[in-house]
């Protein structure tokens, strides 16, 4: 297969999300990091999409339409954003500027610093100025007051949309250099009313009741590979909205718990999960001999899966029947995800609900401190790796 044969293999959907989150406001540099593809590539496709010329495997090209409702889509977008900075910054638009430049610097991986600092009133001059002194005066020695430790721990619980409890609150801390005690973020949370939301159980999406060829499970609960691209899972979930149901499949990196390979669409055929899978083999490019464990549902046993596997050299591992530990860990990220973002949120379209879940799915795979990996994002684990393996090889 040549290289221009795995170019094209991208998806439109993929090219369009990427374009998308380019023109909701995030550099070039975050969506190209985020989503695993070259800044050139990036680069390419917003250029094309710009000109109409913007195409996937086996796709049409976008028409004029497409493109205007794309813009109104990038609009949305960015009074979206307006709106979310807004929503996290209303206890701090009283505080004082120490405070707002506090809340900028935590939150200018995700939104432009002159954009924050219109939103809250304050100069990107005296933002930039009061950055440098920091950074010249070096680490801050003195103890934190609880009043600053609280609005720190504010601004962390409402930019990760009250997803960490204590322990995870307090990890993130001190990376982003703020020396506490667990027991005091603990106690403090607790005096205040800050803890995680709680988790939810939802029905089963998988359809076993077929005659369809099924593999052996290979890997027999063994979720900690020794390198990336040994082992992927994948699954299946839903999330309700006004226009019907929306389907996600995702396919995970056991090794660093990275979301390689995604694809939403309104049913559960099995180009679904295909998507999915095509998406992760070309961001990837793994070795054949890559493990693929999935459950027994119709959508994985299908001739279309089965094929796309065997063209891409994988070896085929499913859970047993009606055993959901046996795919944990892309059960649990279900749980994180519908715990994060979805848990009461009344959805009116796909498009809406989309835009969600990639939202969150990108700060799950270069944002958010995972327990298994000893709190780092999945992402920063996998660089943490390449390094070392650099390291001992040089």
């Amino acid at each position: 297969m040549t290289s221009k044969t795995k170019r094209a293999q991208y998806t439109l959907e993929f090219k369009l999300e990427a374009v998308r989150l380019v023109k909701s406001g995030q550099s070039m540099a975050v969506v190209s990091a985020t989503l695993g593809i070259r800044a050139q590539t990036l680069h390419n496709w917003v250029k094309a999409e710009r000109e109409g010329k913007l195409t996937g495997a086996g796709m049409k090209p976008v028409t004029p339409e497409q493109m205007e409702l794309a813009r109104l889509r990038a609009e949305v977008a960015r009074l979206k954003m307006e709106r979310d900075i807004l929503k996290k910054s209303r206890g701090i638009l009283c505080e004082g500027v120490g405070v707002k430049y506090a809340f900028i610097e935590r939150n200018r991986r995700y939104w432009p610093v002159s954009v924050l600092c219109e939103l809250l009133d304050v100069s990107p001059s005296g933002y930039h100025q009061r950055k440098q002194r920091s950074t010249s005066d070096g680490p801050h020695r003195r103890r934190l007051s609880d009043d600053a430790l609280l609005a720190h721990i504010k601004a962390i619980h409402a930019e990760v949309k009250g997803e960490y409890g204590w322990p995870r609150m307090w990890k993130e801390l001190l990376t982003r250099g703020v020396r506490v005690g667990k027991e005091r973020v603990r106690k403090l949370m607790a005096q205040h009313g800050i803890r995680a939301r709680h988790k939810r159980k939802y029905i089963a999406t998988t359809n076993s009741n077929h005659d369809l060829p099924v593999a052996a499970n290979l890997l027999e609960r063994n979720f900690s590979p020794a390198a990336p691209n040994q082992v992927w899972t994948s699954d299946i979930t839903y999330v309700a909205t006004a226009e019907g149901w929306l389907y996600l499949a995702v396919i995970i990196d056991l090794f660093s718990r990275q979301v390689v390979g995604w694809s939403m669409q309104p049913h559960m055929k099995a180009d679904l999960v295909t998507d999915a899978l095509r998406m992760a083999w070309f961001r990837r490019r793994p070795a054949a001999g890559v493990i693929m464990h999935s459950d027994r549902g119709s959508q994985y046993c299908s001739h279309l899966f089965q094929d796309a596997m065997k063209a891409y050299g994988m070896r085929c591992s499913m859970s047993r029947r009606g055993d959901c530990w046996d795919n944990a860990p892309t059960e649990s990220l279900w749980g994180s995800l519908k715990v994060a973002r979805l848990h009461g949120r009344q959805f009116a379209t796909r498009r809406a609900a989309m835009d969600e879940v990639i939202d969150w799915l990108s700060f799950y795979n270069a944002t958010r401190l995972h327990s298994t990996l000893g709190y780092v994002s999945p992402m920063t684990f996998e660089k943490n790796w390449f390094a070392a393996q650099q390291h001992r090889a040089a």
